[in-house]
């Protein structure tokens, strides 16, 4: 049985996910189609390539990732395949793989399919189910079209260290307003060595000194941080939204001194 998520910015008031849908049971009979999100901000790829890089391990080897988000293919930033450990992705070569990725993918190829549509406007429903399906019918991916020898390099910004600073900022936001920075875990303790801290961020009164181990580690209203489920520090307002609270958004800095 085939395994496709979907992961878009399409939103849940138009018809685009319903028409991926049904096509994809109309030419893969007994697919099971996972929605990961639609609700990516429109053509944002650093908040899709954030979501799939933490979604996608999830699934079994052989899923297939059909991504739609800054989909109009160019000469540069051509439609793509990519094997990467194990599971395929879909979608254009816009720079999005190589944000979710942490090492060259296995296989990758340029999509050089004949629509079945004179329409260029839904790469998705015309271009990508193609592929998915040459997939499930067991084809070798070198039958989409050329092999691809680099992927589109887009940088995603690091955290800057110091001996007693760490300054990162804000990649993400979620649907409870908790905030994900790009600070992580490995990257905290490398730096910490187990000296009191100061995580400061908005408002110069917001700040917080200690790491704490769930949401429920404070009263209604404390502003806690705690790293999530996938690695990366985040700032929380217990049974709160952080983000409208503290007034933070995507690229707002987060600075960390040690003492």
């Amino acid at each position: 049985m085939a395994l496709i998520t979907l992961t878009s910015d399409w939103g849940k008031k138009d018809h685009y996910a319903a028409m991926v849908k049904g096509t994809i049971m109309t030419k893969i009979p007994g697919a099971f189609i996972v929605d990961i999100t639609h609700n990516i901000p429109p053509y944002n790829l650093n908040s899709a390539s954030f979501v799939l890089k933490n979604a996608f391990k999830a699934f079994p080897p052989g899923t297939i990732h059909i991504i739609d988000i800054v989909a109009d293919a160019t000469i540069e930033m051509p439609h793509a395949v990519v094997l990467y450990d194990g599971h395929y992705f879909i979608g254009t070569d816009n720079g999005i793989f190589s944000l979710m990725f942490d090492h060259e993918p296995e296989q990758m190829y340029e999509i050089d399919l004949i629509q079945d549509t004179h329409t260029f406007t839904f790469s998705a429903h015309d271009v990508f189910i193609k592929v998915a399906q040459h997939i499930v019918e067991g084809k070798p991916l070198a039958g989409v079209g050329p092999q691809r020898k680099q992927l589109t390099n887009k940088i995603s910004f690091k955290a800057v260290t110091s001996k007693d600073l760490i300054i990162g900022h804000v990649i993400f936001i979620d649907s409870y307003e908790n905030v994900f920075t790009n600070i992580t875990r490995e990257l905290f303790d490398e730096v910490c060595q187990k000296r009191p801290f100061t995580i400061n961020f908005g408002r110069s009164r917001d700040k917080i000194s200690k790491i704490s181990q769930s949401y429920k580690d404070g009263s209604p209203g404390d502003i806690i941080g705690l790293f999530s489920s996938t690695g990366h520090l985040q700032i929380a307002v217990c049974t709160g939204n952080a983000a409208g609270l503290l007034y933070l958004k995507i690229d707002d800095a987060i600075r960390i001194e040690f003492q």
